[in-house]
């Protein structure tokens, strides 16, 4: 599986504007900024990823849920529920 970004790359300083009361009382519990956000943008980047992987595949997957539909699965004379 291909990673989403470079974990090894270098830390680069960035300008960012903030709510200052939301700045405020994330420092006051001692919440790190920078971690904080390179959470949300992997997980930000995850999901983008996720919604171009199946914009990209969308007619393979409605082909395959179409020949499933008309066929059934591989495995179900091998189910037992």
């Amino acid at each position: 599986m291909q990673t989403l970004y470079d974990q090894d790359a270098p830390k680069k300083a960035a300008n960012l504007s903030i709510n200052s009361d939301l700045l405020s009382k994330s420092k006051a519990l001692n919440i790190n900024l920078s971690a904080t956000l390179e959470q949300v943008l992997r997980d930000k980047l995850a999901e983008k990823e996720a919604e171009n992987w199946q914009k990209e595949n969308k007619r393979a997957i409605q082909a395959y849920n179409d020949m499933v539909e008309e066929h059934g699965l591989f495995s179900d004379e091998h189910r037992s529920f």
